[in-house]
């Protein structure tokens, strides 16, 4: 079964030219067939506070007004990703930038919740594997923004952990996957100021806890989120998809923390990667596909 690697970032990667430029190397070095799927929410706030549209944020996902709306469509699937392309066709990496309304690739809906009106967010009810193998065949690497349609003509905001998970779990079964999330942590902390206080294993129970504490908040919410769905990753996706990562990405730093969600026991253990001046995220892969 041919290999697939699904690599989701965030803000402060795509925030900071040299983490950003680092990270984009490692991703052309990979080998195979991968996608990548970006955010790029600290951007979206600093333009929306620049033309004064308040913001507001529940669990990590942000509340998307029609003004909103327009904003992350242009941030999101305008000019992040075109300069992410623009970027790996510098380093000869044939890459199409998309989102999930381009090709019908992620078909939405308009969150529905008893409490929160979140405005125009939409949570995914299918992907079209069909369509992005095509794209995949053809030597193409996916850029994918987190904006979906839901079929009417109405964009929705999506959030991008979210997509990345359900990118990933369509295409178990048809790729052998690896999803990774890669952020600018050296874990899930216990407390935010303090990097090294490291929250070593995370299970159902007591990442119930950590979130009605507010030890885990904001956008870690939705990655864990995603990393215990079980929907997804029942019978032979989630053996066929080896595994979830989330690993810190941390330039000029000699090692970072990865959290590897182990099936068998449904816990993240966290384990210490050594790496010297950012070797590249296809060594990374690797180490992290002999250990299972």
């Amino acid at each position: 079964m041919e290999k697939l690697s699904v690599i989701k970032i965030g803000g402060n990667i795509i925030d900071n030219e040299a983490n950003l430029a680092s990270f984009l190397t490692a991703f052309s070095q990979i080998e195979g067939q991968k996608i990548l799927i970006h955010g790029g929410g600290k951007l979206a706030t600093k333009m929306a506070a620049d033309l004064n549209i308040p913001q507001q944020m529940v669990d990590g996902r942000r509340i998307t007004d029609a003004a909103t709306l327009r904003i992350v469509t242009m941030v999101y699937a305008g000019y992040i990703n075109k300069n992410m392309v623009a970027a790996l066709q510098s380093k000869n990496i044939n890459a199409l930038g998309i989102c999930g309304a381009d090709a019908n690739i992620i078909k939405a809906h308009k969150r529905i919740n008893a409490t929160t009106d979140y405005g125009f967010v939409g949570d995914i009810d299918a992907v079209d594997t069909e369509k992005i193998m095509q794209f995949l065949h053809t030597g193409l690497s996916l850029v994918v923004a987190p904006i979906t349609h839901d079929g009417t003509g109405q964009l929705l905001n999506t959030n991008a952990d979210t997509m990345a998970q359900a990118i990933a779990t369509a295409l178990s079964s048809k790729y052998e996957v690896s999803l990774v999330y890669s952020f600018e942590r050296k874990g899930v902390l216990s407390a935010i100021e303090d990097s090294n206080s490291v929250i070593p294993i995370i299970n159902p129970q007591n990442y119930a806890a950590l979130k009605e504490s507010g030890q885990v908040n904001e956008g870690m919410i939705p990655k864990l989120d995603n990393a215990f769905e079980k929907r997804g990753w029942q019978g032979y996706h989630w053996r066929r998809s080896r595994l979830i990562a989330i690993i810190s990405w941390q330039c000029g730093h000699n090692h970072s923390k990865k959290l590897i969600i182990t099936w068998k026991q449904i816990n993240i253990h966290t384990h210490l990667l050594q790496q010297l001046y950012y070797k590249s995220l296809l060594q990374l892969l690797l180490l992290v596909r002999r250990r299972t």
